[in-house]
């Protein structure tokens, strides 16, 4: 990744996401019933969860760990036993959890070994900061993982969130220091927390910044609220994006937040180009195989594609499929002449028949040699 892909020095984030690839029948490995957002709803298929490298200055997604989601077989358990009822009131001896102490649940322990196993084999040879993640890591647990993992997680908060803003009063001398403030209404946030105003197709624009407080949160966040308000209907809505990262810029947060979209055209290349959904092994072996490869071959696509800007600046990935394809036949033909062509006619020959079903013809100086 560092030598074929990233320029030295590259300023990169670590984004992941999940995706589920329907399949047909019961004996693929993995096969359950995952939800799909394409479909709306649970469909059956195979699930994984890819992590992805994203350069901010190329703004391209190079998945680097991918990892099946298997769900642990269900197992009939004995009823449990009727609790008895207790006295009202926090039992003796019990003592309040700190929130920054939670144990993270079965899925953020599952991805965040598999983070720390790809840090753990980057080593010191790219620095990564933030995680980038969508609005399903938008909890604390998911606040907890990053925290545990050195990085720091930018995510989005569902647009109901209760958040509030820090409570800056006087002490009144006596019980606990009060953390939360006022809540905060989307729509009605003072002018002092704007960043930027835009009118675009009849719907104005209003971003803010806040350092807000959520009480499942053990920390304030870093929180940018995205407000539009249609101009002709003055129907409003609003996003919550966040950081963990209180000093990150307003624009920045915004900017990391949509590169995380750069991993769904990862999925989109493989499904499409590179036969993520139309393997037909069911082997564990050969499941884990059949996907990597997939994603290995967008990585190398994307390669291939960059060394090509200069000669054929309309390139596609049919058409550098097309142009490998016309090549493997141009040779085969080749080796069944008495004589092997002159170099001039071989240079002819391996352009026209390379460019036969391109989508984007080739440059005609390619054609004529």
């Amino acid at each position: 990744m560092r030598t074929y892909l990233l320029a030295p020095g590259e300023d990169v984030l670590l984004i992941g996401d999940a995706w589920v690839t329907t399949k047909a029948g019961t004996e693929t490995y993995g096969v359950d019933r995952f939800f799909s957002r394409i479909a709306g709803k649970p469909v059956p298929g195979v699930s994984r969860f890819a992590l992805a490298l994203v350069s901010r200055r190329e703004r391209q997604a190079f998945p680097v760990a991918l990892e099946q989601v298997v769900r642990e077989p269900v197992t009939a358990q004995a009823p449990l036993p009727v609790a008895a009822k207790r006295k009202p009131g926090r039992p003796k001896g019990s003592s309040t959890q700190a929130k920054a102490d939670a144990p993270l649940n079965a899925e953020h322990t599952r991805i965040s070994a598999m983070i720390q196993g790809l840090l753990t084999r980057i080593g010191a040879s790219l620095t990564l900061t933030y995680l980038v993640l969508d609005g399903h890591f938008g909890n604390h647990n998911a606040v907890l993982m990053a925290r545990r993992l050195g990085l720091h997680l930018i995510s989005k908060l569902r647009s109901d969130s209760a958040l509030y803003y820090p409570y800056d009063d006087i002490y009144a001398g006596r019980g606990p220091r009060r953390i939360y403030g006022e809540r905060i209404d989307p729509h009605a946030i003072p002018e002092h927390f704007l960043k930027q105003t835009t009118v675009e197709d009849g719907v104005e624009t209003h971003i803010y910044q806040i350092e807000a407080r959520h009480k499942t949160f053990d920390r304030p966040l870093n929180v940018v609220a995205i407000v539009k308000r249609h101009l002709t209907t003055g129907k409003q809505a609003h996003v919550y994006l966040f950081s963990t990262d209180r000093t990150l810029a307003w624009d920045v947060l915004r900017d990391d937040y949509h590169l995380r979209f750069q991993i769904e055209f990862v999925f989109r290349d493989a499904k499409q180009y590179w036969g993520l959904e139309d393997f037909m092994v069911i082997k564990e072996t050969a499941v884990t195989n059949a996907m990597n490869l997939a994603f290995f071959m967008v990585n190398l696509s994307r390669r291939l594609m960059r060394d090509r800007q200069d000669t054929d600046p309309n390139r596609s990935v049919l058409d550098l499929k097309t142009h490998y394809r016309g090549l493997s036949y141009a040779e085969e033909l080749i080796k069944l002449l008495p004589e092997k062509p002159e170099p001039g006619l071989l240079r002819r020959i391996l352009a026209q028949v390379t460019g036969l079903g391109r989508i984007h013809p080739l440059p005609a100086d390619r054609l004529t040699g």
